[in-house]
């Protein structure tokens, strides 16, 4: 076998296993997932050194400088927005290979789809999560999530009192929603950038089927990480209501209106993606400890239906600030 032979089989072999996906059960949420595939992936804007710059913030960055390439603080467009930030949280710890939370949470802790919200939630939940992927309770069960095994990797190399102040910062925040539920039987034809779905241009509309599509109001806004920037699900119409139906029971551990009860998290105007990402998680066996136990018989039967209408319902919900 010649050099050049031997590298285009190996070139095959990595793109197989890129794009071909595990074994799952009927009720596994892809569209949760956004897991970019040669066929789908957007490709992320390069930095060519231009300044921009967003409404009503006085900074100006590069494309690097926003995202805070090579483990670098990441820009802070709106900084009386948030209380001073943790280090941890600002700048992270390149010597621990540890990279700013805000890169990805933002300050304000509004997050994005293919990671979470935290802005408002427990601080006894956040650390009890921490805690769980450092000891290997908590993974993701889509092993080509790369974001889910950095974050068991950051929080392996956290100490107790780093995981009791970036979870203090956050818990302390205004919860936020700034997700928008619309029924719809369309949607735009999609890409994924980074596990985000983003809508192609000139394309015709498709089914939405029985999936949820979540992805930025505003791409351009979105891409330079604007925290004030909201998202838009597209559900299935009537998913809503069903979902409503469907989730008359999680009064008992998360609250009256959803919102969390002591340690237990509010689901109440979270991102579908996420929750869908959790359910799964439960029925496969991913997610451990004492609320995946709790969780573990109320997820057993759901269908990938019943994902899409419960995640939809939550994800509609009004927040108090």
């Amino acid at each position: 076998m010649t050099l050049r032979l031997a590298l285009a089989l190996a070139a095959l072999a990595g793109t197989a296993a890129w794009a071909q996906a595990p074994s799952y059960p009927a009720s596994y949420p892809e569209w949760a997932y956004a897991v970019p595939t040669p066929q789908n992936e957007a490709t992320a804007p390069k930095d060519d050194g231009t300044l921009f710059t967003l409404p009503g913030a006085t900074g100006k960055f590069t494309r690097s400088q926003i995202s805070g390439a090579g483990r670098k603080p990441p820009a802070d467009w709106y900084p009386g927005d948030h209380p001073a930030m943790p280090v941890l949280v600002a700048a992270g710890d390149p010597a621990g290979q540890i990279t700013a939370c805000a890169a990805c949470h933002y300050p304000n802790g509004k997050g994005r789809p293919q990671n979470t919200n935290l802005a408002g939630l427990n601080a006894t939940y956040l650390v009890r999560t921490m805690q769980e992927m450092k000891s290997g309770l908590r993974a993701s069960s889509e092993p080509r999530k790369k974001n889910a095994q950095q974050m068991v990797d950051f929080a392996k190399a956290m100490t107790d009192a780093e995981m009791a102040e970036t979870a203090a910062y956050y818990a302390s925040l205004p919860p936020t929603v700034p997700v928008k539920v619309v029924e719809t039987e369309t949607v735009p034809e999609l890409k994924s950038q980074d596990g985000m779905w983003l809508p192609v241009d000139g394309r015709p509309r498709q089914p939405i089927g029985n999936r949820i599509v979540e992805m930025p109001e505003d791409v351009h806004r979105e891409q330079l990480r604007d925290p004030r920037a909201n998202f838009i699900a597209y559900v299935p119409v009537g998913a809503v209501a069903k979902g409503k139906a469907a989730s008359k029971n999680c009064a008992m551990c998360h609250g009256q209106n959803l919102e969390g009860r002591d340690a237990v998290p509010g689901i109440a105007g979270r991102s579908p993606s996420y929750l869908a990402r959790q359910l799964h998680d439960f029925q496969t066996g991913a997610r451990h400890g004492p609320l995946a136990a709790m969780m573990k018989p109320s997820v057993a039967k759901m269908t990938a239906t019943d994902i899409v209408n419960i995640t939809a319902y939550l994800a509609s919900l009004p927040v108090k600030p």
